[in-house]
C-alpha cells in the first residue's frame, strides 16, 4: 500500500495532544483496509522517525484511529509541529 493511501489525515483533539507531550504517541486516520505494519512504514516513510509501536480502533463514527508511539530517540511534538497541528 502507498503510504500517501495508508494515512489519510493527523488528528489532534485535547486528548491526542496529551499524547504526544506525555506518552511520545501521534494519532492518524488511516485507511479501514491498512494493517498496522502498512501503517508503521507509512510513518516511518512519510515522516522520516523510527515507530516503536502502533496500536489501533474503529471510532464510532466508522473510522480507523492509528495511535503511534515514536522510538524514544525521537519526539513526537517535533513531528507535530512539522505536520503544523501543535
Amino acid at each position: 500500500m502507498d503510504p500517501n493511501e495508508v494515512i489519510f489525515y493527523p488528528l489532534m483533539t485535547e486528548s491526542a495532544s496529551l499524547m504526544v507531550e506525555k506518552d511520545n504517541k501521534l494519532t492518524f486516520i488511516v485507511n479501514l483496509k491498512a494493517a498496522k505494519s502498512d501503517v508503521k512504514r507509512a510513518v516511518e516513510q512519510l515522516y522520516e522517525v523510527k515507530v516503536d509501536r502502533v496500536s489501533m480502533l474503529i471510532t464510532p463514527q466508522g473510522e480507523k484511529k492509528a495511535f503511534v508511539k515514536l522510538n524514544p530517540e525521537y519526539k513526537a511534538s517535533d513531528v507535530a509541529i512539522k505536520l503544523g497541528i501543535l
